[in-house]
């Protein structure tokens, strides 16, 4: 059995450590002794001299070790350098007329038929949103090979640009992680990009899926674990959800939802741990916070892949979707209320809470934080209207702070994970990023989960040129 080597790469940096805090030691000793006078360095240098050298010795070198540990325990700042969100092309946009045509001739039930077009209508999703060229046909062309196409398409051409943008080369990228729910293939989508871009082949790639419309934010919490053991490296993150595989023919009406709500869309993101990208990176992590209520059945099977009767496979959503969604969401506030409220907003809940303990709750209404005293800009999953609804009015919020949310809907649809980000490119595109800014990116998905991430701006950031917003951000009325 080959024998296993300890890591030194720890030793490495507690080595370079101290000799960097030897000398800034040394410096700032002498610094103190030249101020001092020549009696008070006398009197100094007798009360020493009556020390013992080991003492002296032992001490110095506890200092120097307690600040080491120090220096070393302090988590590394992460950054988002750049991201790029995928924008179809006009020739894959569904408008309502396309959808309704297809639904006629796809479905031999008048019903199925009737109940997508009146989910649709009502569903805030405008004239521009996408399907995959795979839906396009009549039927749909659901196979693996059309659904790798798609994969291609989306991920291939976000990449791309993102490194057009940021000027990283693909033998910069250290640690790959792609989300996408449904469509797993083997090999991996992770192994399609090493395999199209010719990544090292000691980069450290993985795949996430049926993680559901939050896996975006899980991606950039492994990210930054990953990034806190491997200094000096980047990360590149794809969110994506990959549709062709998931359109329904079948007639169960819970299955028949996602037909309506789902749409073309991915994200790529670049993350660094890098000093040197402090100055040019868009933001830096703040925190992030995950919450899972997969324990309760009820939110378990709220997202539910599955066979109908019929033995098509589909996915059904749950009518209580929505309420599941506002519980996880409470849940999920609870735990960064406490990191990013101020403290009159704390005290206020406290009290609230003494409140209702002790008194009829009869005539103590839950007291619900004022989170738009934490944050500048919400990035609230697109997930469909009633969310939207349901987690503006639980949190009372205004039109202006769910904007982003309904515009991204309205535009793009239900781009699943990658939505968040499209929400905020909108907020970019609008001139709205003032640096200091602070972004609550929430995102709901099956388990069900609500993980939400924190990000601060670092600079101001302008109109992108190549946003997918550009051509469309003045002309569209705000919903």
């Amino acid at each position: 059995m080959a024998k296993i080597l300890p890591d030194f790469s720890m030793s490495i940096e507690l080595k370079y450590v101290t000799f960097l805090l030897i000398p800034i030691v040394m410096v700032a000793i002498t610094t103190e002794v030249l101020r001092l006078g020549p009696g008070e360095i006398l009197n100094l240098w007798q009360s020493v001299h009556h020390l013992d050298l080991v003492q002296v010795l032992c001490s110095s070198f506890l200092i120097i070790f307690i600040s080491t540990v120090y220096f070393m325990s302090m988590p590394r700042s992460i950054y988002l350098v750049d991201y790029v969100c995928y924008k179809p092309p006009v020739s894959l946009q569904f408008p309502h007329s396309t959808f309704m045509e297809h639904t006629r001739l796809n479905f031999n039930n008048s019903k199925s038929v009737d109940f997508q077009i009146r989910i649709l209508e009502r569903s805030g999703l405008g004239e521009e949103t996408a399907f995959p060229p795979a839906i396009h046909l009549i039927p749909p062309n659901a196979t693996v090979e059309a659904s790798r196409s798609e994969a291609n398409l989306v991920i291939f051409s976000i990449i791309d640009s993102l490194m057009e943008k940021t000027g990283v080369k693909p033998k910069d990228i250290d640690i790959l992680i792609i989300n996408c729910t449904v469509f797993s293939p083997t090999p991996s989508l992770s192994s399609m990009v090493v395999n199209k871009y010719k990544l090292r082949s000691n980069i450290k790639t993985f795949n996430l899926s049926g993680m559901g419309c939050s896996a975006g934010v899980i991606s950039i919490d492994l990210a930054r674990d990953l990034l806190q053991v491997h200094p000096n490296s980047n990360a590149l993150i794809v969110s994506a959800e990959i549709i062709t595989p998931n359109y329904y023919l079948g007639n169960e009406r819970a299955m028949l939802l996602p037909n309506c709500l789902f749409r073309m869309g991915g994200a790529a993101i670049l993350l660094s741990n890098k000093r040197r990208d402090r100055s040019r990176a868009k933001y830096r992590l703040v925190h992030i916070v995950r919450t899972h209520k997969g324990a309760d059945d009820k939110a378990y099977r709220c997202i539910f892949v599955e066979e109908d009767s019929e033995g098509k496979v589909g996915i059904s959503l749950s009518k209580n979707l929505s309420v599941i969604a506002g519980e996880a969401l409470k849940s999920n506030m609870t735990t960064i209320g406490v990191l990013v409220l101020p403290a009159s907003e704390k005290i206020l809940f406290l009290f609230n809470l003494i409140g209702r303990k002790v008194f009829n709750t009869k005539y103590w209404k839950p007291y619900i934080p004022n989170f738009k005293k934490a944050f500048e800009h919400m990035c609230i999953h697109a997930g469909g209207r009633a969310v939207i609804d349901e987690l503006e009015k639980k949190l009372h919020l205004s039109a202006e702070d769910v904007e982003a949310s309904r515009m991204t809907l309205h535009r793009f649809g239900n781009t699943s994970s990658s939505s968040i980000w499209y929400e905020m490119s909108y907020v970019e595109a609008k001139g709205r990023m003032k640096k200091g800014d602070r972004i609550w990116q929430v995102g709901l998905g099956s388990g069900f989960k609500c993980n939400s991430a924190v990000w601060k701006c670092n600079r101001t950031i302008k109109s992108p040129a190549d946003s997918p917003w550009i051509d469309c951000i003045h002309r569209y009325p705000v919903l």
